[in-house]
């Protein structure tokens, strides 16, 4: 790829010559956010955009402007840019589109979110075929509109100008330049209090000194009357902009809205079943979770009551409700099952408020007794028959903070969402005696899908054959405890907590002899091995020669120096030497990626790639272990982030025996590839070695993948995170990988010069020994 981009750069070169000189620095300077794939892209781009004639700056202004954008957002939104600016260079005029260009960093600084990019860029082309003459303007002052309006307040104000003066030029420019009256009186009526972007960090630190963790939020554009806010694809997603209520600030809405789903998140535990619900039960049973949730919430910060309670009350000043309808007595309720003093006069509503409290405190965790009290409550009103007033008024309740309630019913979300409860459920470990192991092997109801595994201290042999354990017999393939591991979301640029479950599995054995018949059948690099060997021999004396200030003579050197004296020649002065004890101090853990693709075959070839790389790592196991360097063997592959599987053919501390042989003779593919994971475990057990130098080796096929993650460039960045995150403990991570196309990513996750392809996957045995002693020499 890197002949293709100088050809790139050339053309550009040649296009624009005013780039000859800050090409390179732009292209440097785009390495730093983005990979080789997203710097070709650009550059692709940028020459297409050069070819349209538009003028120099137009694509010195794309080269700037879009490094910065995909910093803040994300590399997909390259096609969209492209696309405006194609379709924008055909209604106006080059400086209008290098202007458009100029302004997209501003306006991915203010949205943070590929979706609200998209809409900014739309109004752009909306704007340009509509009122090609009031872009321009628009554009000039685009620092201040985006600093005082969302895009969708951005778009209001536009819309409506360009509407207003569709034919009346003169009063266009005016408008879109912010100097006539109509403009400046839009442009307030658009303003709003707050605007998401501001805050988005201070509500994150704010949630996160209430539960010590880390929520992920995204803006939303509440550009329509009763917009709520609500949690979607693992984020809460508020209002990207809101207005003050009274006395209350736009700020503490958002803390408000923030806490209440939060609340959910935390203290809902499983998703409750809408089946055989009408849309009124359903609301009902929502108003009773509300009010869990929010009892589960006050009960641990007491002071969340009061902000409550302070936004809701000043929503009701600004929104008139008929004391006597459904909407107001059930908020009323609403407020008494939030605070256990208040009374009320409605008698049908006070039964319900008493016993909410009475059965709460022993059912605060219990989200089927949300259900059954918000069925109570619909029977209580008696709605199944009365069809006077209509579900649109019942839901008129004027708490400004509450969401959609989307999460509380059973979706897909579920799937994905990390919460108090999350929807997998951990399996319990319990320690037990003999005979009660004993009992549990005997009983004919047993089987192998259990709330909880028995752990018993030692291996259990049967009495009739003392050569195989009851581990082995019973064909449960044992497992240890969960370890729980962060990921990163690179999309709200934080960790997930405790968001990745890793369980060590043990490893099969196969047949010990695959270790010689793979020696016999590499002899050529197995002599290869053995000079390797030979050159890196860890520990040994090491005699120095030809030194000046050597501990002793060197007997040989002094001979020729005095052959040099009488020969009337200069002699060599350097006619000591010295013994020194050569050692290496190296740990190296290999990683192996075990996904379902090393199945796969070689194309040409009768072997899979999991042979394939079974043979390297034999064979390199078989040089460090001559070399006498410590090293271990482990692999890995998943099923979802509830499942890291990992398994350890060779432990640091063990010997290099026919045990060993036969784990590795007994590896098995499967499954997908969560990187991330694998290598933030691996990490703790080099981080245990006393070793100077400490080498993670990274054998894969492919990319980091896994069944729960559509994004294509989640895992990529949570495995380059975890690539940072090793090398600040001191652990230099380089990866080996036969998957031809690799450029794409492999450099993005490891960094430059800590990778290595291998074009011929049968040449892996062969380049494995070398690369190793190359990185550790």
């Amino acid at each position: 790829m890197s002949s293709e981009i100088e050809e790139i750069k050339q053309n550009l070169i040649e296009s624009v010559p005013e780039l000859a000189d800050i090409l390179d620095g732009l292209i440097q300077e785009a390495s730093h956010c983005m990979n080789e794939q997203s710097r070709h892209t650009w550059l692709q781009n940028a020459r297409g955009i050069a070819y349209l004639g538009k003028g120099p700056q137009v694509v010195i202004n794309y080269l700037e402007a879009v490094p910065q954008v995909v910093s803040k957002i994300d590399d997909e939104i390259l096609d969209d840019i492209l696309e405006t600016v194609m379709k924008l260079s055909s209604v106006t005029s080059g400086e209008v589109v290098a202007l458009c260009l100029a302004s997209l960093p501003l306006a991915a600084e203010r949205t943070l979110d590929v979706q609200l990019m998209r809409q900014y860029l739309a109004l752009i082309y909306q704007l340009g075929s509509k009122t090609p003459r009031g872009l321009r303007p628009m554009l000039l002052h685009i620092d201040e509109l985006l600093t005082k309006l969302t895009v969708s307040g951005l778009r209001r104000w536009a819309l409506w100008g360009a509407q207003a003066h569709a034919r009346d030029y003169g009063e266009q420019l005016r408008y879109f330049s912010l100097e006539s009256q109509d403009s400046k009186a839009v442009f307030q009526q658009q303003r709003k209090g707050s605007l998401f972007i501001d805050y988005h960090r201070s509500i994150n630190f704010y949630l996160r000194a209430f539960w010590g963790r880390d929520f992920f939020i995204r803006p939303a554009a509440a550009d329509f009357e009763g917009f709520k806010p609500y949690y979607e694809n693992r984020a809460m997603h508020l209002p990207d902009a809101l207005d003050d209520l009274g006395e209350v600030k736009g700020l503490e809405v958002y803390r408000a809205m923030a806490a209440h789903i939060a609340s959910h998140m935390v203290y809902t535990q499983k998703a409750i079943s809408a089946e055989q619900l009408n849309p009124q039960q359903m609301f009902f049973i929502e108003l009773m979770e509300d009010a869990r949730v929010e009892y589960n919430a006050i009960k641990a910060f007491p002071g969340l009551k009061n902000l409550w309670r302070k936004v809701t009350l000043e929503a009701m000043t600004h929104h008139d409700l008929d004391p006597k309808s459904t909407a107001a007595r059930l908020e009323q309720l609403a407020f008494a099952m939030m605070d256990a003093n208040m009374v009320l006069e409605d008698t049908q509503m006070g039964f319900i408020a008493e016993k909410f409290h009475a059965e709460i405190e022993e059912n605060k965790a219990n989200e089927d007794w949300s259900w059954s009290m918000g069925i109570l409550l619909y029977n209580t009103l008696n709605l199944a028959t009365s069809k006077w007033e209509s579900l649109t008024e019942i839901r008129r309740l004027r708490f400004a903070y509450r969401d959609d309630n989307r999460l509380i019913w059973a979706t897909d979300e579920w799937g994905d969402m990390d919460a108090g409860g999350p929807g997998h459920k951990e399996t319990i470990r319990k320690h037990v005696s003999v005979m009660e192991m004993i009992n549990e092997i005997d009983s004919e109801l047993v089987d192998v899908d259990h709330d909880e595994v028995w752990v018993l201290g030692t291996e259990l042999f049967p009495y009739e054959d003392m050569g195989q354990s009851f581990n082995d017999m019973e064909g449960v393939e044992p497992i240890s405890d969960p370890h729980h591991y962060a990921e990163w979301d690179y999309r709200v640029q934080l960790h997930r907590p405790n968001w990745v479950t890793l369980y060590e599995h043990r490893a099969k054995k196969g047949d010990p002899a695959l270790y010689q018949e793979i020696l016999e059948a590499n002899k050529p690099i197995a002599h290869r091995i053995k000079q390797i060997v030979d050159k890196l021999q860890s520990v040994g004396l090491q005699r120095i020669r030809r030194l000046e200030d050597g501990d002793e003579l060197d007997l040989n050197a002094c001979v020729e120096a005095i052959t040099a004296i009488r020969m009337g020649q200069e002699p060599d002065p350097r006619i000591t030497m010295r013994n020194v004890i050569k050692t290496r101090e190296v740990s190296v853990l290999i990683l192996l990626d075990l996904s379902e693709s090393t199945n796969e075959l070689v194309p040409g070839s009768d072997k899979s790639i999991l042979e394939v790389t079974q043979e390297a790592a034999i064979l390199v196991s078989h040089a460090i272990n001559g070399i006498g360097d410590q090293f271990a063997v482990h692999g890995f592959s998943s099923d979802g982030r509830h499942d890291v599987q990992y398994r350890r053919f060779k432990q640091f501390d063990e010997p290099f025996d026919a045990d060993v042989h036969a784990r590795m003779a007994g590896m098995e593919g499967g499954l997908s590839t969560r990187m991330g994971a694998a290598m933030r475990h691996a990490g703790g057990y080099l981080e245990r070695q006393n070793s100077r130098q400490k080498l993670m080796l990274v054998i894969t096929d492919g990319e980091p993948a896994d069944i729960d993650e559509k994004d294509a460039q989640y895992l990529k960045q949570d495995a380059k995170k975890a690539v940072e995150e090793l090398s600040s403990k001191g652990i230099y991570s380089y990866c080996l990988t036969i998957d031809q196309f690799a450029d794409k990513y492999v450099q993005q996750i490891f960094g430059q010069n800590r990778f290595a392809i291998v074009d011929d996957v049968m040449r892996l045995p062969e380049k494995l020994p070398t690369l190793f002693a190359n990185l550790t020499a």
